[in-house]
């Protein structure tokens, strides 16, 4: 989303601000949450990475506030745990229509791979909390004030021009360089990419109310108004959030008036009691690249795409661009794969962020009908559909959702698969048990590629060359066994306490897993050898 017009930003102050060096592996423009995400999952791959950005602090404005299992996981694979930021889980998502009252819900209630299906959180604490962790790393440095002005590729590296507050400038040499710096991207703009999609014609006022303890809706709703649309969410620390189209007409200094703030809010607050925290008007797009990469320049987040907020996946993309681009770049730099291997980002990320544009469009249909005879068929359809059985669970349990699981990219497609181990998507997360340990399992995952062996030891199987090989591409091993099965071997082992990770999979079988958590290859412990060349091939032929 574009900001129309905000009041001036209260900002808060940034660990590890730095001077600019004069060389790094990896330049980030843009350190905003998809920046900061990707220079901490740099810095625990141990790779040299600057991050700029012409703001020297988090700004305070009213922008992302829903993330997703995936999102969550994403975080935790960058290494926020459950404490590093507050967030309020939602237990369900309703939709509203003022002729027919209630026509559709989403259930969000419980978890998928060990995370909530949907929170709310706090941007500028998600913000803090993702710059200290990569603040913790000797390797990420962030140099604020900072504007790119251009770059040239030589071929081996870039030589970015960049440009104080005050004027001067600075030049810093990379292998690659990283665009994060959202909508209006300078990055995307000087590798020359177009940015194709739609603008919506409707501004929207965007309002966080604060002092809502025990008053604010434990829920998501959609006001689905012709006359006026209104999402409507609570917030972390006491807050609650609305949502206001704009009516033809309306100008932006009359919304963000103290009068028409109270007359807007009224319905839930009552004027004496409104007290609000952060407002602005955005306008909403659905836009994306024609490519995620040129030569070695990347785009990820905003830059690279855009999507209107109906289904809360903005930021989540984001997110997910950062999990897939990092473990390619690192596995590159280090010399452990091909510098073919990041052609894959954009063949992995690009049709699943556009198919999820379709969907926040189409949600958007829904939430802004075209006048109330529009919205009785829409919504009164909905509320039939809704009837029957299948379609029901299609709606409310999510499965419209587009799964985040590959067509093409590095995995090996041809594959014969298991349903519970589907090539080119996530494995499973689950409770597991290490010694008098309790975590999730991508804690033993860590952050390298690994073979794991359900209810077997993957070394098992493995000649002597094939064990060099993998681990000199920083390759690991893990068996996680039944709950009560024990192991004899000294390779690395995790109980599965959720009985879902090793049961209904064929007795034996072992997967390679990326460092992103996705599925590279699997088969029986027998082909453990063919298994890891195959791989290993993928990353150094591609």
């Amino acid at each position: 989303m574009t900001q129309r017009k905000a009041a001036a930003p209260k900002k808060a102050t940034s660990p590890k601000a730095q001077s600019l060096p004069t060389e790094t592996d990896v330049l980030i423009v843009g350190y905003g949450p998809v920046g900061a995400a990707l220079i901490a999952l740099l810095g625990r791959y141990g790779i040299n990475t600057v991050a700029v950005d012409k703001e020297k602090d988090i700004l305070q404005m009213p922008r992302a506030i829903a993330l997703d299992n995936e999102a969550l996981r994403a975080l935790q694979m960058v290494g926020l745990g459950e404490d590093a930021f507050e967030r309020i889980a939602i237990p369900e998502v309703k939709m509203h229509c003022p002729y027919l009252g209630q026509f559709g819900k989403v259930n969000t209630k419980g978890s998928i791979d060990g995370h909530p299906k949907l929170v709310t959180f706090y941007q500028p604490d998600l913000e803090k909390a993702l710059r200290l962790e990569a603040s913790k790393q000797s390797c990420t440095s962030f140099c604020p004030g900072l504007e790119l002005l251009e770059f040239e590729e030589d071929g081996k590296s870039v030589l970015a021009t960049l440009q104080s507050q005050s004027g001067d400038l600075h030049r810093i040499r990379a292998r690659y360089i990283i665009g994060a710096d959202g909508a209006s991207s300078r990055v995307r703009a000087l590798i020359g990419q177009g940015f194709e999609g739609e603008t919506y014609a409707e501004d929207w006022l965007i309002v966080d109310a604060r002092e809502r303890q025990n008053k604010a809706i434990d829920h998501v709703e959609f006001i689905c108004n012709p006359k006026r649309p209104t999402p409507h969410m609570p917030a972390p620390g006491g807050r609650e959030r609305w949502e206001f189209m704009l009516q033809p007409g309306e100008t932006l200094e009359e919304m963000e008036s103290p009068e028409k703030l109270a007359e807007l809010l009224a319905p839930w607050i009552h004027p004496k009691d409104l007290v609000t925290e952060r407002k602005a008007i955005y306008r909403f797009h659905a836009r994306c690249c024609e490519q995620f990469q040129k030569g070695r320049a990347f785009l990820v987040g905003h830059a690279a795409h855009i999507t209107p907020p109906f289904v809360g996946q903005g930021l989540v993309a984001g997110l997910r661009d950062a999990a897939n681009l990092g473990w390619k770049l690192a596995w590159v730099l280090r010399g452990h794969a091909s510098p073919r291997l990041l052609e894959s980002y954009d063949q992995e990320r690009r049709p699943h962020a556009k198919k999820m544009i379709e969907l926040a469009k189409l949600m958007g249909h829904l939430v802004m009908p075209r006048g109330r005879a529009t919205a009785v068929a829409v919504h009164g359809a909905m509320r039939v559909a809704g009837l029957v059985s299948p379609v029901r669970q299609q709606l409310e349990e999510l499965k419209i959702k587009p799964p985040n699981r590959f067509d093409k990219g590095v995995f090996a497609s041809e594959q014969k698969q298991h349903e519970k181990l589907k090539l080119g998507g996530p494995i499973a997360q689950d409770v597991v048990r290490q010694g008098e340990r309790i975590c999730l399992s991508d804690e033993v995952l860590g952050d390298q590629f690994t073979l794991v062996g359900f209810g077997v030891d993957p070394c098992i199987q493995l000649n002597d060359r094939a064990i060099e090989r993998w681990q000199s591409i920083s390759g690991q091993f893990l068996q996680i066994g039944m709950r009560g099965q024990k192991t004899a071997t000294d390779t690395t082992f995790a109980e599965d306490l959720s009985d879902n990770l090793v049961p209904g999979l064929p007795l034996g079988w072992v997967a390679v897993v990326r460092p992103d958590r996705v599925l590279m290859h699997a088969g029986p412990a027998e082909q453990g050898t063919k298994i890891v060349n195959e791989c290993l091939s993928l990353l150094t032929r591609l």
